[in-house]
């Protein structure tokens, strides 16, 4: 259940955030503003020095090197294919929005009035980012073996099911498998609007099945808004 929180006055229980990770943060501050969206930003200019953007920029390079070392050290048998393959499966915004619900860090954030209208609090790639930016939070905090810590904490079980068959595949390859399996072409994606910053732009891609839209996602990255697009087409179909 999300907290009722009034804004700008600072609410958010982070001694109840810091209980999910199992971390305490020596600068409560770092935390919070891993918390803050863009959206709350630019409805309340001045309360808080910046977003979470900077910290989700941090936060997602401390993953993908953690996880990659962890995957080196683990599978010394595997090539360079298997390894970048195995990064992508635990580091692509599916994977990190499920971490974040699982400590349920939706109910903490700040979100703009129309963000929260809009269901902003479960939007995977909002996940996706607040769970960044919190690792980067912690990175600053408390340095490298720390967000290690924490990163293969929550990533052992996915560590440990990629050495085992039938590793999952991303969004994007899960849906051309299920539209070939039922005798169509290839899906085809294409970016239909982007907004935001040069520094922070926000991407808005489809996804077209057979000649129809089957999805829309948004991400950071136009590669995530087009994982995110089939994400929601895999929705669609049931799968």
């Amino acid at each position: 259940m999300v907290r009722e929180r009034v804004l700008g006055e600072n609410k958010v229980e982070l001694n109840e955030v810091e209980a999910a990770l199992g971390v305490s943060f020596g600068d409560k501050g770092l935390l919070r503003q891993a918390l803050v969206h863009s959206s709350y930003m630019n409805e309340n200019p001045g309360e808080f020095p910046e977003s979470n953007e900077r910290l989700e920029f941090l936060g997602d390079a401390v993953i993908g090197a953690v996880v990659a070392a962890e995957l080196f050290r683990l599978y010394p048998d595997w090539p360079e294919g298997e390894l970048t393959h195995g990064r992508s499966v635990l580091v692509r915004g599916e994977a990190l929005a499920r971490v974040a619900d699982s400590l349920e860090l939706g109910n903490y954030l700040y979100l703009g009035t129309g963000e929260e209208r809009a269901g902003g609090r479960r939007r995977m790639n909002n996940m996706a980012a607040t769970f960044e930016a919190v690792v980067g939070a912690l990175f600053l905090d408390q340095g490298y073996q720390a967000s290690r810590g924490l990163v293969l904490g929550l990533f052992a079980e996915g560590l440990e099911t990629l050495g085992q068959p039938n590793v999952p595949r991303s969004s994007k390859s899960a849906l051309q498998e299920a539209v070939q399996a039922r005798g169509l072409p290839p899906p085809s994606y294409r970016i239909v609007g982007s907004e935001g910053e040069d520094h922070a732009p926000q991407f808005t891609a489809e996804v077209v099945v057979d000649g129809d839209v089957a999805g829309r996602g948004a991400g950071t990255r136009k590669s995530l808004a087009e994982q995110d697009a089939a994400a929601e087409a895999l929705k669609a179909m049931g799968l």
